[in-house]
C-alpha cells in the first residue's frame, strides 16, 4: 500500500512538472500560430479566397525552408538541457553563441534566395495568375522576416533547453499583439496608414518578427537563465559543432523529407479548384491550432528527458516520456470531440464563404479522429529528441511520410472523389501504424547509452 501510494505521488508530481513546464510553451506555440492565423482570418475576411490560397502557398515555402535549415536548434536544445542537468553553465553559453552564429549565417542565405527568386519558387504550384501575383507580393516581403525568425528560433531553443519556457511565451505574445494590430491597419488602410492588402499582412508579420529577435538578443546580452551572450564565444569551434552536427543532421534530413512531403501534398491540392485550395489552407490552420498544446507538451518532454539523462536517471526519462504522451493523447481526444460536435462554428471563425465551409465539413470531422494519434506521435518524437536519439526520430518520420502518407495522399486526393479529405485519410492511416513503431523504440531505452559530448 505504501509503495502504491508512493508511486501515485511520483506520477502526480511527474505530471505536475510536465504541466508547469509545458503551460508557457503551450501558450507560446499557440500565440506563435496566431501570426499565421491572424493573417489567414484577416486576408480571408478583408480580401478573399484567392489571396488566402496565395498566402498559404507562400507560407508553405517559407516554413519548409525554415524547418529544414533551422534543425540545429533541435540539437542545441538537447545539448543545453543535458548541460543544464550537469550544471555546466559555461558550456551552455558556448552552445548558445555558436548555434546563434549558425542560424545567422543560414538565415542570411535563405532570406536572399527567397527574396530574389520568389516568382520562380511559386512556379512549382499549378495556380492561377491572380493567386501567383498575390503570392509573389507576400513572399517577397515576408521573406525578409526569415532572418529574424532564425534568431528567434535559436534563442527560444536555448531557453527551453535551460527549462525556461516562460520567456519565449512572453516575447511571442508581444510579437503577436503587434502583428495583429499591424495587420488591421496595413491590410485595410485604416487611420493614417496606406491600404496594402496582402503586402500589408506580410509587412506587419516581418516587423513583429524583427522586434521579437531584438528582444531575445537584448535578454541574452543581459544574461538570462544561466545563458549569457558573449561576443568572443560566437566563433565556431569543433568542440561544439561536432556534437551539434551529430545531433542535428538527422533532424535536418527529417525536416527535408517532411517539408518536401508537405510541398508535394500542396502540389496535389493545387490541382484541385480554388475553393478546395482555400478549404485546405483553413483546415491546416485549424489543425495547427489544435496541436499547439501538444507541441508545448513535447517541448517540455524534450527538456525533461534530457535533464533526467544529464542527472543519470534514464528510468525517469522513460517514465516522463510515456506520461507526457498519455497526457497529450487525452488532450487530443478532448479537442477531437469539440471539432466533431461543432464543425460549422469552428469553420465560420475562418471564413464566411458558404462554399468553402461546405467543402470543409466532412474533412474537419475526419481531422478530429486524427487528434489523439497526432498528439502521441509529436510527443514521442520530442522524447526521442530529448534523449539525443534524433536518428530514430528521423527514420520513423521519413518512413511514415514516404511509405504511407504521400502515396495514400496521391491516391485519395487525385484518384478518388475525396479531394481535400484525402490528406487526412492518409494521415490517419500513417499515424495508426507508426504510433506503435515509435512506442516500441522509446520503450527499448536504447537511447539511454547515447553520448552527446566527448569525454574529457
Amino acid at each position: 500500500m505504501n509503495l502504491e501510494l508512493t508511486l501515485n505521488i511520483e506520477h502526480r508530481n511527474r505530471m505536475k512538472n510536465i504541466f508547469i513546464l509545458a503551460l508557457p510553451a503551450i501558450m507560446e506555440m499557440s500565440l506563435n500560430t496566431l501570426v499565421g492565423v491572424a493573417d489567414t482570418l484577416m486576408i480571408s475576411h478583408f480580401i478573399g479566397k484567392e489571396a488566402l490560397a496565395a498566402v498559404g502557398f507562400a507560407n508553405q515555402i517559407i516554413f519548409m525552408l525554415i524547418f529544414i535549415f533551422s534543425s540545429f536548434n533541435a540539437g542545441a536544445t538537447a545539448m543545453i538541457s543535458r548541460s543544464y542537468g550537469e550544471k555546466n553553465y559555461q558550456r551552455m553559453d558556448k552552445i548558445l553563441a555558436e548555434n546563434l552564429t549558425l542560424n545567422l549565417l543560414i538565415g542570411t542565405i535563405i532570406t536572399f534566395v527567397t527574396f530574389t527568386f520568389a516568382g520562380s519558387i511559386l512556379n512549382v504550384y499549378e495556380i492561377t495568375p491572380i493567386v501567383k501575383s498575390y503570392g509573389v507580393s507576400y513572399l517577397k516581403i515576408v521573406s525578409l522576416g526569415q532572418f529574424f525568425m532564425f534568431i528567434t528560433f535559436a534563442s527560444a531553443a536555448a531557453l527551453r533547453g535551460a527549462g525556461d519556457t516562460r520567456t519565449p511565451m512572453l516575447i511571442t505574445g508581444a510579437a503577436n499583439i503587434l502583428n495583429i494590430i499591424g495587420n488591421y491597419f496595413l491590410i485595410t488602410g485604416s487611420w493614417i496608414f496606406p491600404e496594402l492588402g496582402v503586402a500589408g499582412a506580410a509587412l506587419s508579420t516581418t516587423i513583429a518578427r524583427g522586434i521579437a529577435a531584438f528582444l531575445y538578443i537584448y535578454l541574452f546580452w543581459q544574461g538570462k537563465r544561466h545563458l549569457r551572450l558573449r561576443i568572443h564565444l560566437l566563433k565556431l569551434s569543433s568542440k561544439i559543432l561536432k556534437p551539434l552536427w551529430k545531433l542535428s543532421y538527422a533532424a535536418a534530413i527529417e525536416q527535408f523529407f517532411m517539408q518536401t512531403a508537405f510541398l508535394i501534398n500542396g502540389i496535389f491540392i493545387s490541382k484541385l479548384n480554388t475553393v478546395s485550395e482555400a478549404a485546405f489552407r483553413i483546415l491546416l490552420n485549424i489543425e495547427s491550432i489544435s496541436f499547439m498544446p501538444t507541441i508545448g507538451i513535447a517541448i517540455a518532454t524534450t527538456t525533461l528527458v534530457g535533464k533526467h539523462l544529464g542527472a543519470k536517471d534514464p528510468e525517469e526519462s522513460l517514465r516522463t516520456g510515456f506520461t507526457a504522451a498519455g497526457m497529450g493523447a487525452l488532450l487530443g481526444s478532448a479537442i477531437a470531440l469539440f471539432y466533431f460536435v461543432f464543425p460549422i462554428f469552428v469553420l465560420s471563425v475562418f471564413t464566411t464563404e458558404k462554399e468553402v465551409i461546405d467543402a470543409s465539413l466532412f474533412t474537419i470531422r475526419l481531422m478530429a479522429l486524427n487528434q489523439p494519434f497526432l498528439a502521441f506521435m509529436i510527443i514521442m518524437t520530442g522524447a526521442l529528441r530529448g534523449a539525443g536519439d534524433t536518428k530514430s526520430a528521423m527514420y520513423i518520420t521519413i518512413m511514415r511520410l514516404w511509405l504511407l502518407f504521400i502515396p495514400l495522399s496521391y491516391f485519395f486526393i487525385l484518384k478518388t472523389d475525396f479531394g481535400v479529405a484525402g490528406v487526412w485519410l492518409a494521415e490517419i492511416t500513417s499515424f495508426l501504424v507508426f504510433s506503435f513503431v515509435i512506442y516500441l523504440r522509446f520503450k527499448s531505452m536504447k537511447w539511454a547509452s547515447i553520448k552527446l559530448f566527448e569525454e574529457n
